[in-house]
């Protein structure tokens, strides 16, 4: 059920953060937001739909576990492999799966209790068994962030408890759960609302996902909350409609759960369908080198069409195909493509084929050699 209440308040308020071209009969506003650092972001084309101090850095509290995890998925090859629960594991303050020492559990087990009871001591374990020491694991967490081109993020910790060196930004955090969400692992444990794993008297610790946004917006598809008392209450939040995903990031937001009922019922009113290329819209007749035919024609076999918020501009679009082509090429060979881009990603792909077929010339002496 949605926030009607929310609604109503984001049809009368205006933040006027970003605007977006809308009808006159039907405005379209950008909601208000509790949050001191918000973002609203579509990973599908990399655009920002809106912002609020998106930049500033932060402490980040648990949401430095999607990083947490993000390192462990793409370093962990078995994810069933049987770790021993390491002594710097046990007794971290916050929120816990009370670990013992000596006690095993798998990567995957750790990683729900991770994700879905945000426990610290289960970041610390899947840490030290990672890479041997929760600095060294930091640094992997780095690592991973350069990698996905950030510059305002830098972390200490595998859980998120406040230090001065550990923060992040809002954007930042909107591109590090994009990625995360690409795993498919991540994307089915975060969107997980109850699961146990075993506890070391033989019974079972039944966990229950912190993120209340999977019970109150049915579209939610996770991420993950945080709270310390110097962070405030910080949540990034995942919701996918009709195949489109949206991103939502608040910091420090006294309403956060409001706050992103908000932002992606906003952005959702954003986004809209374009057939940006029809089915043999494009035809090119091309020189051919070594066959039967001087030249021949090619064009796009598929359609593109794609989700876009409105009021931004179009991606721009690729032409891939050589000069020439040598023969032989088949009916209906893929000689080329046409690309779409927007903001460093590829949002649109359609192959150029032949619409005929090219035999190669043979000679006297052979096959034809240009």
């Amino acid at each position: 059920m949605r926030f009607k209440s929310v609604l109503i308040c984001w049809l009368i308020l205006s933040l006027g953060v970003l605007a977006f071209p809308a009808s006159a009969a039907e405005p379209t506003r950008a909601p208000g937001v509790s949050a001191a650092s918000a973002i609203l972001y579509h990973p599908a084309t990399g655009s920002v739909l809106f912002t609020k101090n998106a930049d500033l850095r932060r402490p980040i509290a648990s949401t430095t576990k999607i990083v947490t995890a993000l390192t462990v998925l793409r370093s962990e090859p078995d994810l069933n492999r049987t770790v021993t629960i390491p002594r710097e594991a046990c007794g971290i303050e916050g929120s816990s799966l009370y670990l013992k020492a000596g006690e095993t559990l798998s990567v995957r087990d750790l990683l729900y209790g991770l994700l879905l009871a945000s426990a610290n001591d289960a970041a610390a374990a899947l840490a030290v068994t990672n890479a041997g020491s929760i600095d060294a694991f930091a640094d992997r967490m780095n690592a991973v962030s350069r990698e996905l081109g950030l510059e305002n993020s830098h972390f200490c910790n595998p859980h998120g408890l406040d230090a001065p060196e550990h923060y992040s930004t809002a954007r930042d955090l909107a591109i590090i759960a994009a990625a995360a969400l690409e795993d498919d692992t991540f994307r089915e444990i975060v969107s997980t609302k109850r699961y146990t794993i075993p506890s070391p008297d033989g019974g079972q610790r039944y966990l229950n996902n912190h993120n209340q946004l999977l019970n109150l917006c049915p579209d939610c598809i996770g991420v993950k909350t945080g709270f310390t008392k110097k962070s405030g209450r910080c949540l990034v939040g995942a919701a996918e409609r009709d195949g489109i995903t949206l991103i939502s990031v608040t910091l420090n937001a006294p309403d956060d759960w409001n706050d992103h009922a908000a932002l992606l019922d906003f952005g959702f009113s954003l986004i809209e369908t374009k057939t940006l290329l029809k089915a043999g819209e494009y035809v090119f007749d091309c020189p051919v080198v070594g066959g039967d035919k001087e030249r021949l024609r090619v064009t796009n076999a598929e359609e593109i069409s794609l989700a876009l918020p409105t009021g931004v501009d179009l991606p721009k679009r690729e032409i891939r195909l050589s000069r020439f082509l040598a023969a032989p090429i088949a009916k209906g060979q893929i000689v080329g493509s046409i690309v779409y881009r927007m903001n460093g990603k590829t949002v649109g792909y359609s192959p150029l084929v032949a619409t005929d077929a090219v035999e190669l010339i043979k000679t006297k002496k052979g096959l034809f050699h240009k």
